[in-house]
């Protein structure tokens, strides 16, 4: 008969314990049961101050080099749904110009899974290509606010979103893509 002595016991008990509360940190099971709901407008930030007939608006929309605000309505950049990597995703990305000149990424529609440090990035790759990784380049516009709903995320002033073609829900701890949309041109 095999007998374990006390001195064996403890230890391992030990350890089981300490693995266990990794695997916990590290996988966070129980967000596969939760969802976190998000509904955020559209920002409407105040257009820069004009005063009326001090500047002409020339033949490509614009004032002064600055976006026309006659239609005081934010602009529509690209647009792209969202397809399906490690997780269910679904949804629409779209990039949209301000009234003050300030871009955001808005995310509507979103349906994804909860997972432990999930972020929102735009990537230089196409939704296909983000499979393999973000790519060089990628901007991080922040964590995931909720895996389901509308939510704005800033990019960050100076960024050309001419560079990048799709926006990414990406896991950091585990270096995957929940989903991408690639981000094409809104013409109109």
């Amino acid at each position: 008969m095999f007998r374990v002595s006390r001195r064996t016991v403890v230890p391992v008990v030990l350890l089981l314990t300490f693995a266990a509360g990794i695997g916990l940190w590290l996988f966070q099971p129980w967000k596969a049961f939760t969802d976190t709901t998000v509904n955020e407008a559209l920002p409407t930030a105040a257009g820069p101050a004009v005063q009326e007939g001090t500047q002409r608006e020339d033949e490509a929309g614009m004032k002064g080099g600055e976006p026309s605000t006659g239609d005081r309505h934010p602009v529509d950049l690209t647009e792209g749904r969202f397809v399906t990597h490690e997780h269910d995703t679904s949804g629409i990305a779209r990039t949209v110009r301000l009234l003050d000149g300030s871009q955001v990424l808005r995310l509507e529609d979103l349906m994804t899974s909860e997972g432990p440090d999930v972020r929102v990035y735009l990537s230089t790759r196409d939704a296909d290509a983000v499979k393999e990784g973000l790519g060089d380049g990628a901007v991080a516009l922040g964590k995931l606010k909720g895996n389901l709903g509308n939510q704005n995320y800033t990019v960050p002033a100076g960024t050309d979103l001419s560079a990048f073609r799709s926006a990414v829900i990406w896991c950091e701890r585990f270096s995957v893509s929940f989903g991408a949309a690639d981000l094409a041109r809104v013409t109109g």
